[in-house]
């Protein structure tokens, strides 16, 4: 398989789709079972496609809501994708909106993802009203 930036994208917009709808049964289906994620490259990587899910539903189901994101650019050669892109969420634990801007280098092995490397920064953008009426 020639790997194409229209392959990229789409796998790309299935993350942010599993990202968005909070799905971590989603996003086992673009990683090689042997896959590595690393949110923070300065740390051991998550390593394999079952501890990918169970770190989304952590991450992603149980701390974040109300999510946005968009691609904002995408770059091939061979089977490394560059792909930027930028996005709002709720951090529950933190009680704060983030506003994140991030840049994933993804290596692929045939359609799917053997490595993620995510490179991100983020600012906090609103505070979450957390109050509940009695």
């Amino acid at each position: 398989m020639t790997l194409t930036k229209q392959h990229v994208y789409d796998t790309v917009e299935i993350y942010i789709r599993a990202w968005v709808q909070q799905d971590p049964d989603l996003i086992a289906t673009i990683f090689t079972e042997t896959a590595t994620y690393h949110e923070r490259v300065l740390d051991d990587p998550i390593p394999d496609r079952d501890a990918i899910q169970k770190y989304w539903q952590t991450k992603v189901v149980e701390s974040q809501a109300n999510i946005t994101c968009a691609v904002r650019n995408l770059h091939l050669d061979g089977t490394t994708a560059i792909v930027e892109w930028e996005a709002e969420f709720d951090d529950i634990p933190q009680g704060v909106r983030k506003h994140m801007r991030e840049i994933a280098v993804l290596e692929f092995e045939g359609p799917l993802i053997k490595s993620l490397r995510e490179y991100w920064s983020s600012k906090r953008i609103a505070t979450l009203d957390i109050s509940q009426d009695s």
